[in-house]
């Protein structure tokens, strides 16, 4: 511990935060734990983000570098009523290398970044957090998600407000990004990681869109009320250029069809019209036709109102 460098394990932490940046910029808020265990290279070593257990310290650096919670695993890893994240030990010995190494983070405030397990090989990434408290009684420590400039909050200027408004705030955002990604994980894989409306497959530009918004009664994050749609088509029945019919044919709206433009909106939205969209494989994946009427509905007075 007496050697232990603060600038230089400063440089591997910036520069792993950076790279996490680098890829939920391709890959969205949910990573591959395959990105995750592959990392990157800095200062000839290989930087892994995750190991097979949840405390994990890369072979370069002295001090853990993240922490990752499966919840269907042994440990009852939790977000508390107090909004922080109640993590508890590897194992039963708090003299575990492990528990030693986050309790020596916690004494020095070194940031880590923290996993959540969505679904099999696929994470929520958040950083920096911080280890706030010790409880060596229950085995548990106390991780505090709501870093000022951190991916979850954005660069947030939080003034003067209290800390238990900024934990609260970080622990319902936490919440809503755990079910939006498995929400948009398991719509991708009910139509085969391609967009419903133009079979486009990048994962990367695609979208899980909600039929019934989920602010609105109804608009629960089942496969059921979801459609796969690329960016485009996304942005396009939000704001209902398109419908969807009961049918399933898609409708595009009369003074879009009409209007005339170059060759995106001739063949990107024009060209869906009265086309049927693409289903998943099994009925009970398949947008819910009461939803469907209901969206479509609406559709139906934008068109009267363009």
């Amino acid at each position: 511990m007496a050697q232990f460098d603060r600038t230089v394990d400063a440089r591997f932490r910036a520069t792993a935060f950076e790279w996490l940046s680098s890829q939920c910029a391709i890959h969205g808020d949910v990573l591959p734990r395959l990105v995750l265990t592959e990392g990157f290279e800095f200062a000839g070593h290989r930087i892994r983000l995750l190991g097979p257990q949840g405390i994990f310290k890369p072979m370069a650096m002295e001090m853990p570098l993240s922490i990752a919670t499966v919840p269907s695993g042994p440990y009852g890893d939790a977000l508390g009523s107090d909004n922080l994240l109640q993590y508890q030990y590897r194992g039963t010995d708090p003299d575990h290398r492990d528990n030693v190494g986050l309790r020596f983070a916690m004494q020095h405030r070194l940031p880590l970044a923290y996993f959540h397990r969505i679904l099999p090989g696929k994470y929520l990434a958040v950083w920096p957090v911080y280890v706030v408290g010790d409880a060596a009684e229950r085995l548990t420590f106390s991780v505090e998600l709501a870093a000022a400039e951190s991916n979850l909050l954005g660069p947030t200027d939080w003034g003067d407000v209290e800390p238990g408004i900024r934990r609260r705030y970080a622990t319902v955002e936490v919440q809503r990004r755990l079910h939006q990604g498995e929400f948009r994980d398991r719509v991708l894989r009910a139509y085969r990681h391609q967009c419903a409306l133009c079979r486009l497959r990048h994962e990367e530009l695609l979208d899980a869109a909600h039929i019934i918004p989920d602010s609105e009664p109804g608009g629960t994050p089942t496969v059921s009320n979801g459609l796969a749609l690329c960016r485009l088509h996304h942005a396009a029945f939000d704001r209902f250029f398109v419908g969807i019919r009961e049918d399933y044919i898609i409708q595009v709206r009369p003074d879009v069809l009409r209007e005339r433009d170059g060759p995106t909106l001739r063949h990107s939205i024009q060209g869906l019209h009265n086309r049927r969209i693409i289903l998943p494989r099994r009925r009970i994946d398949r947008p819910a036709l009461d939803l469907l009427a209901a969206r479509y509905e609406r559709f139906q007075e934008a068109a009267l109102t363009s």
